[in-house]
Order: structure tokens, then C-alpha cells, then sequence
């Protein structure tokens, strides 16, 4: 179990008001007895390393629901690069006392064990939207994640889930996992929170250093730039991709301009009454890889 008084301020010695979960028993029946009352249950799904970000979330889950539910789980089945996973920050206690200010009800911080007792050997496929960008980048990343999303889901039972826009794929590839699976929930997508200079707010940021930061602030503020300049979408492509590249520590992988709801490439603004820009960039030595996304229209 996890030690309640790692998480009490130093000036507050009180119980925390939130419980910390660490099996899938104990979540269901904590969560019957909410729903037997009535009660609206609201969920963030988080691999923790908790930002602002993440705290809007739950805060706007707090909102609109009578229990919020977190997970903190670092699922390993949605990493091909073992390498990356093992870099993930893992801040289990600052995560919680995050959770705590921002009022969550309840965190659920499994093992791997209690997740996964025997491998998942389900396989989900929604092209084309889990097939491009990092579905293509990252085999096997997609299927991990619907991987646990489902299990969270059927563990949680939620009314409302809440996802952030700066993981755009993926807020698309859940969507065609909840219809092809038939669960009855809201799905609540929230902006992508920012820092001042622009770099969207990221678990992986606190693996950059200060230097690091300032460089990835390159990357929204020419993709923003690139909506005011009247260019084709091939031409914003070849804009936002060259100008990157040649910022000394930035590297695209990819910038792919599709279709806002199935991700399908466009060749023209008028494709879609959708049309988003979403982008990946290696950042410093390491390097660090960040995800981003604009909307064009």
C-alpha cells in the first residue's frame, strides 16, 4: 500500500481527503457504492509525472462530476522502445499531492502485476487511424494503449472521461475503441495546456534541460506562424519542417496535415471542414521526442 504520509504537507497533518487505490478490487467496490447512491463518476487516465496539464483534467472533472477517479499507471504495453520507458518519470508522491490540491476523490496507482496478471494478447486495428503518424512511427503503440484504456474503462465504469488535446491521435484512436467496443461513456476532449513561451505541457519535458526547453518553444511558434503565411497545405508542410530543421537541436520525424476526424492525409484546405497539423520532433542529445498539434481550420 502506498504510505498516506508521504503525501501530508509538512505544515497540514491531516489525512488526505483522497484515497490511494492499489487494486482492482477494492477501486470496483469503492466505485459501487458511489454509483449505488447516484452518484456521476469522472475519469482521467494518466501514466503519471503529473503537470498542469494533467490538472486541468481534474479539475474539470472535478467540475462536472460527483467522483473523480485518476490512474496512475506507466503501462509498459504501449512503449516499443524499451529505452523510453525505462527515461519516463516516475513521481508517484508529487503526483499525489498534486491530485490532492486539485481535489480528486481517488487515485488508482496499480503494479504491472495487478494490470496485466497474464500478457494481453488482444489486437485492435481502426485504420486509418491508428496506421499513420505514430501508429506508423511506433509499432504496437496504439494497441497498448487500447489495451489498458479498455481495462481502465471496465474497471472504472466512468460517465465522463477526460483526455487532452495535445495527444491528438490518440483521443481519436479511443473513440473508435469505444465505439467498436460498445462502452457507454463520454468522452470530454480539453485544450492542450502551454507554457508561457508556447511548448505544450509534457511528462517528457522534465527530461529537457533549460537550454532544451527554450529550443522546443521553436516548435508551436512555427506552426502557428505557418497558419498566417496564405501557403498551400504542401507548401505550410515544406514551411514548417524546413524552418524546424533548422533550429540547431530540433529534428522533425514527422508533420502530417490531415483530416481532423480520421487523420486521413489532405492535398487541400477545402478536404475537410477539420483539418489538423500534427507533428513530432526529436529534441536535444538524448533526444527527447515531443508530440505537438495546430488546428488549421
Amino acid at each position: 500500500m502506498v504510505n498516506y504520509e508521504l503525501f501530508v504537507p509538512l505544515h497540514d497533518l491531516i489525512p488526505l481527503r483522497m484515497e490511494v487505490i492499489n487494486t482492482i478490487t477494492q477501486l470496483r467496490e469503492r466505485l459501487a457504492q458511489h454509483r449505488d447512491e447516484g452518484r456521476t463518476i469522472g475519469f482521467v487516465p494518466t501514466m503519471g509525472a503529473l503537470h498542469e496539464g494533467h490538472a486541468s483534467l481534474v479539475r474539470k472533472s472535478v467540475e462536472d462530476n460527483d467522483i473523480t477517479v485518476v490512474s496512475i499507471f506507466l503501462n509498459p504495453t504501449q512503449f516499443n522502445d524499451p529505452k523510453d520507458l525505462e527515461r519516463y518519470p516516475r513521481t508517484l508522491d508529487a503526483d499525489c499531492r498534486l491530485l490532492e490540491q486539485c481535489k480528486a476523490d481517488i487515485a488508482f496507482a496499480p503494479t504491472v502485476k495487478e494490470i496485466y496478471p497474464e500478457p494481453d494478447t488482444r489486437q485492435f486495428s481502426y485504420p486509418p487511424t491508428d496506421a499513420v503518424m505514430e501508429g506508423a512511427m511506433r509499432p504496437g503503440h496504439f494497441n497498448g494503449v487500447c489495451q489498458i484504456v479498455s481495462k481502465l474503462f471496465t474497471y472504472v465504469e466512468p460517465d465522463r472521461v477526460y483526455l487532452g488535446e495535445k495527444d491528438y491521435q490518440q483521443i481519436a484512436v479511443i473513440r473508435r475503441m469505444v465505439d467498436d467496443l460498445g462502452f457507454k461513456v463520454e468522452i470530454v476532449p480539453c485544450p492542450v495546456v502551454r507554457q508561457s513561451d508556447g511548448l505544450a505541457m509534457s511528462s517528457r519535458n522534465a527530461l529537457l534541460t533549460d537550454e532544451e526547453r527554450k529550443t522546443a518553444s521553436n516548435i508551436y511558434r512555427i506552426m502557428n506562424e505557418s497558419r498566417t503565411l496564405g501557403l498551400s497545405v504542401q507548401q505550410t508542410h515544406d514551411y514548417v519542417v524546413s524552418a524546424i530543421n533548422g533550429i540547431d537541436g530540433l529534428e522533425v520525424q514527422y508533420f502530417s496535415i490531415v483530416d481532423g476526424d480520421t487523420l486521413a492525409d489532405v492535398s487541400s484546405w477545402d478536404d475537410a471542414p477539420s483539418i489538423v497539423g500534427c507533428i513530432t520532433v526529436f529534441c536535444g542529445t538524448k533526444p527527447i521526442r515531443l508530440i505537438d498539434h495546430i488546428k488549421y481550420k
